[in-house]
């Protein structure tokens, strides 16, 4: 179960990375696609910051196992929330990815409980 539970928090890990680097590339159609959803283009940036903090949270969670239960509960609480703001804004369009991102939140929080 160790194994598997690298593997989905590493998955995880790189997932969020790639999400902070699109905020912080500031390119137009990332811009257009988060106002779209209503966030401001000066609060990507902050977005950027809080994912790039569960990633550092759950590779150093595999190492102190508090960590990574608390940063992928973290992870579960921000994926929930920007699928409430797709579903509130009408944009059913963009939501899979979330949606796949929280579901890999919430099969690496579990993984990371039942091995605790």
């Amino acid at each position: 179960m160790r194994i598997a539970s690298i593997v989905l928090t590493s998955l995880l890990a790189a997932a969020l990375i790639i999400s902070a680097a699109l905020k912080l590339s500031h390119r137009p159609e990332v811009v257009a696609e988060y106002e779209r959803v209503g966030v401001p283009r000066e609060r990507l940036d902050y977005l950027a910051a809080i994912l790039l903090a569960g990633a550092a949270g759950l590779i150093g969670g595999l190492f102190w196992s508090p960590l990574d239960i608390a940063a992928a509960a973290g992870v579960v609480i921000y994926f929930a929330l920007a699928i409430v703001a797709h579903i509130h804004a009408r944009d059913a369009q963009h939501v899979a990815i979330p949606v796949a991102v929280e579901l890999l939140a919430v099969a690496a929080l579990a993984l990371q409980l039942a091995s605790a």
